[in-house]
């Protein structure tokens, strides 16, 4: 008996040397009190919408380019008919009138959403596009608010828009 209580003993001095001391309990995390430390999440963006490649940048006019023709440059957003979305980053514009431009249209009639590189014509207050690969012609006419009256017209259809600078 004397040696199984000894066994027993020697037993449970073997456990408790295997077992390891509790962990001290974790401090919880507190939320970053700096707005600034919380990386931005992307902004949801509804099936359909018009969406402009991050990569496309703005040259801001030249000194030499008249103000009625500085006034277009830079990214517009509109809908067309009050429903279709559409974008325009007039990304430069020269002297003479002339301008590079990407233009980005979601789900308008049976087009799909994309974005297309072009270039265009001032004349005036009205930009005139040359026409889209998707067979689109599209013009712009500044209002003297500041906003663009947006046109697209495509396979008969002719849809208009006011466009917001960006």
């Amino acid at each position: 008996m004397r040696n199984t209580m000894l066994g027993l003993a020697a037993l449970a001095l073997a456990l408790a040397a295997c077992q390891s001391a509790p962990e001290a309990p974790q401090p919880a995390l507190e939320p970053a009190s700096n707005p600034a430390a919380i990386p931005p999440q992307p902004a949801a963006v509804s099936p359909g919408s018009a969406i402009m490649d991050q990569s496309v940048t703005i040259t801001p006019p030249a000194k030499n380019v008249p103000t009625r023709y500085a006034a277009f440059s830079g990214i517009w957003a509109g809908r067309l008919d009050g429903t279709y979305e559409a974008k325009l980053a007039v990304q430069s514009v020269s002297s003479n009138g002339a301008v590079a431009v990407t233009y980005a249209w979601g789900n308008l009639g049976d087009n799909n959403p994309g974005e297309a590189a072009g270039s265009g014509k001032i004349a005036g207050t009205t930009l005139k596009l040359r026409r889209l690969p998707n067979g689109a012609d599209i013009t712009f006419k500044m209002a003297p608010d500041g906003t663009l009256a947006g046109t697209y017209a495509l396979a008969g259809q002719t849809y208009t828009g006011t466009f917001v600078r960006q």
